[in-house]
């Protein structure tokens, strides 16, 4: 998969990396980063050393990566506060036993520590010991004092360790890692305060209890708009019908059918400033789905179709009322003639942008990681996106929603 440069391009991370067998997983997290357009400096305690070099992190970030012994090197008189200073955020992954205890303690013997002490930005770690050495009270004691000093602690995770035994004190996987940085990254992006709901994937109409009517919506272009607008400061709320990660967003809705769905939106707009409808929405449902699996000897089920809502067309009464949303944004999967399509839902569902696609072609259709799509807008206007990544085409909605939302300031 090709990870997008983001909103997060030239933020400056700080990673420390203590010696825990885990702390391979730290050059994952480094990489994907990277990719993401971070900047990236590694800080190596003497005993992480002993599991990976510097070289590795400079090799997959492509930027200086320090071990504990460049404390002492020529720019020793610099180099910690240079870092300090020009960090967005310091994340040690992963966070030894020792590490907390010296960090709580306010000691400096060490790059990594004297870092840590000259950073004014925030500071996330993720632990990784033995069950009995984060349960211990002189571990716990010290992750409390250092939450109170504004330090975020994600994890530790439960399984299995590197003893043989099962517990919790596992590191956090890197994908979850990475997702958390990312939104302490962006929280001072463009779309700071900005409250945004999204939804994704396609609605389940039951047909009995084992069978339903669907669609081939794999949600992964709602799962980008997501993304791409926390990666902008944003505070999402993704109503959902397919599974993701709990750090998808900031509030994740589970559903699965059109009236679910509608009911969902419905409340979370009440104080929403966006609404990015990028589910496929079911046009029918069953109109009375059986209580028992319908057995194959009974024959085809005589199935009578009933219309579903039309999610943002019941909304306009709400919005009307409320002046929430402030911004509505539907997509639109179609397979032939996309613009008149389009055009005909846009002053039904009372949208300001409406964003196209077609879903025929194999190369951007659904469960493709690539999009294509035209964006348009009330006033005629029509942005046609090539085939690109769907977190591009979300960052160019966001640009979009931006301009919108510039527009109507009070």
């Amino acid at each position: 998969m090709i990870v997008p440069a983001t909103a997060l391009q030239g933020k400056r991370l700080v990673l420390g990396v203590t010696g825990s067998i885990s702390c391979y997983k730290a050059v994952e997290v480094a990489s994907t980063l990277a990719q993401l357009g971070i900047h990236v400096n590694a800080l190596l305690t003497a005993s992480a050393t002993r599991f990976v070099s510097p070289l590795t992190f400079q090799a997959v970030t492509g930027h200086p990566a320090y071990a504990a012994a460049d404390l002492w090197g020529q720019e020793a008189h610099i180099l910690h506060t240079q870092l300090a200073r020009e960090a967005d955020l310091l994340a040690v992954v992963p966070a030894t036993a020792q590490f907390m205890a010296a960090h709580a303690g306010g000691q400096a013997d060490s790059l990594l520590l004297v870092t840590a002490l000259a950073c004014a930005c925030p500071m996330l770690i993720a632990p990784a010991m033995d069950g009995g050495m984060w349960h211990h009270p002189a571990t716990q004691a010290n992750a409390e004092l250092l939450r109170a000093r504004q330090v975020q602690i994600l994890g530790p995770a439960a399984g299995h360790l590197a003893s043989g035994q099962v517990g919790v004190g596992r590191l956090v996987e890197p994908d979850c890692i990475v997702s958390h940085i990312r939104t302490l990254l962006g929280q001072q992006g463009s779309l700071q305060g900005c409250r945004m709901i999204v939804t994704a994937g396609g609605t389940r109409e039951p047909v009995d209890p084992v069978r339903f009517l669907g669609n081939r919506s794999s949600g992964k272009q709602g799962l980008a708009m997501a993304r791409a607008a926390r990666d902008r400061g944003a505070t999402v709320t993704l109503i959902t019908t397919v599974p993701c990660p709990a750090e998808a967003a900031d509030d994740i809705v589970r559903v699965d059918t059109a009236q679910e769905m509608q009911h969902a939106v419905a409340q979370a707009c009440t104080a929403a400033d966006v609404l990015v409808m990028a589910a496929a929405v079911a046009d029918y449902r069953p109109a009375q789905p059986v209580a028992q699996k319908h057995k194959k000897d009974q024959g085809p089920p005589d199935l009578v179709l009933v219309p579903n809502p039309d999610i943002l067309a019941s909304l306009r009464p709400q919005q009307a009322k409320s002046g929430r949303p402030r911004i509505r944004v539907g997509f639109a999967a179609e397979t032939e003639d996309l613009r008149q399509n389009a055009w005909r839902k846009m002053e039904p569902k009372g949208l300001d942008l409406i964003v196209a696609n077609d879903v025929s072609q194999p190369d951007t259709g659904f469960g493709s990681e690539y999009n294509a799509a035209l964006i348009l807008d009330r006033q005629g206007g029509v942005d046609e996106v090539p085939r690109t990544s769907k977190y591009h085409l979300a960052e160019k909605v966001l640009d979009r929603i931006e301009t919108l939302l510039a527009g109507r300031e009070v």
